[in-house]
């Protein structure tokens, strides 16, 4: 799940993932040039099938660095792979190296980049997150379409033990206050990984879960980490829209319950700076709580 001599691998990393650092949509080389010389921890992009700009003719479809609808980019995912991989194995400080996170769109993005990753980055060791929504979700959700579950996990396992961050499509805003994650869903999540045989094989996976739903599904989230907790190393990434509805303090619960050495949390500072993770008193007390709770399921 960490990454191997890196920041993100360190005590104090490992004891508080809400101190990782995220760089967003880095889909163009320019983009990318500046994160890496950054001290950015994570570095987020988007796949696509697309064509690089240079590609005046338009003939050769390749997975590239675009979130949709875009279906051109500068960078393609083979490009993007080797400069990160170039850097991590020059870096000559360890708390250099950066974790990547892949979001993958649509299930043929994802399928056909499985070769590039395998031969363009060592997973092994640097920390990779493969991500994508693959279950609808919370709040009447049906503009976004899940990425096939049963195809997802049958490429991913060509992956081999990279971390799986799979969660659900959803549906927020400014003016949202009702939504949660239901128990449906999460019997949903936790069915599809046992079907596809993800528990037995080990993946680390974190689950993605917007701010200002999770804050509304705390019981649900503790049921599945504890559905899963024996046979994945599970941890949570929480995220937001700029401008979502959240309920800070319920979400200060959430992650207050679930602990800071399960809880990624990619948001936009101005609620980062509103949950008040630096505070001691907060820190220490986020010990066993979600292991005590896993006996009442």
């Amino acid at each position: 799940m960490l990454a191997l001599g890196g920041s993100i691998g360190s005590a104090s990393a490992k004891t508080n993932l809400t101190k990782v650092t995220w760089a967003h949509a880095v889909n163009d080389a320019e983009f990318l040039t500046r994160v890496l010389d950054s001290d950015i921890q994570f570095i987020e992009a988007d796949i696509s099938l697309g064509y690089l700009i240079e590609d005046v003719t338009k003939e050769n479809e390749i997975p590239i660095m675009a979130h949709p609808p875009a279906v051109e980019s500068n960078l393609s995912l083979e490009t993007f792979l080797k400069r990160i991989l170039k850097f991590n194995r020059e870096a000559n400080v360890a708390s250099k190296v950066k974790g990547i996170k892949l979001d993958f769109k649509s299930i043929g993005a994802f399928e056909r980049s499985i070769g590039i990753i395998r031969t363009s980055y060592d997973m092994a060791k640097f920390d990779t997150w493969i991500n994508a929504d693959i279950l609808p979700g919370p709040v009447d959700n049906t503009a976004n379409v899940p990425v096939d579950p049963t195809r997802f996990f049958t490429a991913a396992r060509r992956l081999g033990k990279a971390t799986l961050s799979i969660g659900w499509t959803t549906r927020w805003g400014a003016d949202f206050t009702d939504g949660s994650y239901s128990d449906a869903q999460v019997d949903a999540m936790i069915n599809v990984i046992r079907a596809n045989d993800i528990d037995k094989v080990g993946n680390a996976i974190t689950f993605p879960v917007r701010a200002g739903i999770v804050a509304n599904s705390v019981t649900n989230m503790i049921r599945l980490f504890c559905a899963l907790k024996d046979t994945n190393d599970v941890t949570f990434t929480i995220w937001s829209s700029a401008g979502d509805a959240v309920d800070v303090e319920k979400l200060r619960e959430f992650i207050f319950t679930t602990g800071l050495d399960r809880t990624y949390v990619d948001v936009p500072d101005d609620l980062h700076e509103k949950l008040h993770l630096d505070k001691t008193a907060f820190e220490n007390t986020c010990k066993k709580t979600m292991q005590a709770r896993c006996v009442d399921y």
